[in-house]
């Protein structure tokens, strides 16, 4: 195992065009799984090549276990990648998949015959290891595809997207073997996904990636409680936060041409400063809902109903916004009904409405941590020790 460093690392492919991957800096601790997470395009899959050597460097450096790497073949960085479409080989078995790179690397047959066994023996694998690839399920042509990066006992092992070709119920099976493995082998991991679950239950710190650039990088639930702006609130979660521009009027916030109008508590006005609008943003479960009008509560009728087994949504409309809260199944609404919705303080968000950066003071119970991850200088102590 070993810390994973990239510094300023960017990728062009048309000068013209903004970059793929824009100067991004991250440092992955010895032995920790981290997530690259973002919508299609943001740019983490050609992070993760350029890690692996499948993609150049346009500048910026890759440092494994201290040592620069941009220059190394594939086979010399140290690295292990599970691909997306498992690229197994159709003409070998599994055991002779699995032995190929040892043998490329010039290990002795009672050394990969070793390492073949030990390694199906921890992904579980062993009644496959005389099996074409045609005759695998999905669910096992990935544990081959990991047990291939792993065989190798890679200082940094890369997975991109290894659940996405998966039933949701084989997606759940191996990200919880996937998690397994880490714990047990404790291997520096960088997993390339889109889905915001997968990350959360997998990683110990998520770098979410828009764009090329990167939006926010920490713990899982340091990144969806205290989302470090608009994009990583509104992308994290399922449903997703409630995100509405508002001006102030008379100490409340207020939906333009709506019948929305929150009073503004002193927590609140701090952040909000001398500000005319903001991007207000609260998550489904941060709101209460009622047939009782409280101090503080906002009237409107129920718009939609989603009975979900597990949870119930009710859906409120206040001129083209659509508020969701997320309830107890025990509490029954249907359309039309007059309701109150009550906003939990600690879980609002508010958001500058020009830049998307999350509102934070340093005094305020709503501050952001996600300053202290965004902040430049620690970022660069980072990349630079």
């Amino acid at each position: 195992m070993a810390e994973l460093i990239l510094k300023t690392l960017t990728k062009t492919y048309i000068q013209a065009q903004p970059p793929a991957v824009d100067q991004l800096n991250l440092a992955v601790r010895d032995g920790e799984f981290t997530a690259l997470l973002g919508p299609s395009g943001c740019g983490k899959s050609t992070t993760l090549r350029m890690i692996a050597g499948l993609e150049s460097v346009t500048a910026g450096e890759i440092r494994v276990g201290g040592k620069l790497v941009n220059e190394l073949h594939p086979k010399d960085r140290g690295v292990g990648l599970a691909f997306e479409n498992y690229a197994l080989y159709p003409p070998l078995k599994v055991r002779d998949n699995l032995a190929f790179n040892l043998r490329a690397h010039g290990l002795g047959v009672k050394e990969i015959n070793r390492r073949v066994d030990e390694i199906a023996r921890t992904l579980q694998i062993q009644e496959l290891l005389d099996l074409k690839p045609v005759a695998l399920s999905s669910g096992q042509k990935q544990r081959v595809n990991m047990a291939r990066a792993m065989i190798r006992r890679p200082s940094v092992l890369l997975l991109d997207e290894p659940l996405s070709h998966l039933d949701a119920r084989l997606r759940v099976e191996l990200r919880t073997e996937i998690k397994r493995l880490h714990a047990e082998q404790r291997f520096t991991t960088i997993i390339v996904t889109h889905d915001q679950l997968e990350a959360m239950a997998l990683a110990d710190r998520i770098a979410v990636m828009n764009e090329g650039k990167l939006q926010q990088f920490d713990t899982p639930l340091e990144v969806f409680n205290h989302p470090a702006n608009e994009f990583v609130a509104g992308f994290l979660g399922e449903p997703p936060m409630n995100i509405f521009r508002t001006v102030v009027d008379s100490g409340r916030l207020v939906i333009p041409g709506a019948e929305f109008a929150l009073p503004i508590t002193p927590s609140m006005q701090k952040l909000i400063g001398s500000r005319k609008e903001s991007k207000f943003g609260v998550r489904p479960w941060g709101i209460r809902v009622s047939q009782t009008a409280t101090a503080g509560s906002v009237a409107g009728k129920v718009t939609v109903v989603e009975d979900l087994g597990d949870e119930t949504r009710v859906g409120v409309r206040y001129g083209d916004i659509l508020i969701m809260s997320s309830i107890p199944v025990t509490r029954r609404y249907r359309p039309g009904l007059p309701v109150y919705l009550n906003f939990n303080e600690e879980d609002l968000n508010l958001f500058d409405p020009t830049t998307g950066e999350r509102l934070s003071d340093s005094s305020n119970p709503l501050r952001s941590v996600a300053d202290e991850t965004r902040n430049k200088d620690k970022i660069q102590a980072q990349v630079t020790r």
